[in-house]
């Protein structure tokens, strides 16, 4: 046996998972038939799926700005309803030789082009977090002693002002790389979004049985901030978006 202190490389994580425990998460989850989008990537410019999710959710949360929101407080909780879109997503990356997962906020996505989310991904995807600016507030938990960095952390997350360019107004996490076809997270956000793989499945079309590629989109919201109804209704109109996609916006 070996037991030793927690890598430094994850004390941003924990962090992280420290603060959100106030969240209530409830979990969705539907079949997305993905034919327009494989469509799409094969005629135009490969897009990843994380790209199309941001791009789709952005749209559908600027029309819903309950759930485009995040709440504090526990004895007289306030809640801030965002004018803009501002998407997180997850990065797999390897700091100092430990596997470590890091996360990026895009802002303003009601707004930016599938191109535009697209360059933006790549930006982070490709670039080195041990030197990138965007990623030196998670250097500095890793190296802060844990009391200090959970200090300063509540600070830069907790006021409403800031938490929705500091955390996103939604969350993107994709396992779909791997044979995952399901997967349910808490990204700190009221409206969570897990993307498994995308398989041929069965499905139904004017009566008949056809083969399609069909993803599980799950989806996890904070009960606190929206009730079921409204939640089910985002994941519907995210559902009816990536299956009726028609071309770049």
């Amino acid at each position: 046996m070996n037991i030793t202190p927690v890598a430094g490389e994850r004390r941003h994580t924990l962090q992280f998972l420290r603060e959100i425990r106030a969240i209530s998460p409830v979990f969705l989850g539907t079949d997305v038939d993905m034919s327009a989008v494989v469509r799409h990537r094969e005629t135009r410019h490969k897009y990843s799926v994380v790209t199309y999710v941001l791009h789709t959710a952005a749209r559908v949360l600027a029309a819903h700005p309950e759930a485009n929101a995040a709440i504090r407080g526990r004895r007289f909780p306030r809640v801030a309803r965002y004018p803009s879109a501002n998407g997180k997503f997850t990065l797999d990356r390897t700091v100092k030789g430990r596997r470590i997962v890091l996360s990026a906020v895009l802002p303003d996505l009601q707004q930016a082009s599938l191109a535009d989310i697209q360059r933006q991904v790549d930006h982070f995807r490709d670039g080195d977090p041990q030197t990138m600016p965007e990623f030196a507030g998670a250097r500095l938990l890793q190296r802060l002693p844990w009391p200090l960095g959970g200090l300063l952390f509540r600070l830069g997350v907790r006021p409403l002002s800031r938490r929705g360019a500091a955390f996103g107004t939604f969350a993107v996490t994709s396992l779909g790389h791997r044979p995952v076809d399901a997967f349910y997270s808490v990204g700190g956000t009221t409206v969570t979004l897990g993307v498994g793989r995308i398989t041929e499945r069965p499905v139904v079309r004017d009566g008949a049985v056809g083969i399609a590629p069909v993803m599980h989109l799950s989806f996890t919201f904070d009960h606190r901030v929206i009730d079921g109804a409204e939640a089910a209704d985002v994941l519907a109109e995210l559902k009816y978006a990536l299956e009726n996609l028609t071309g770049e916006e």
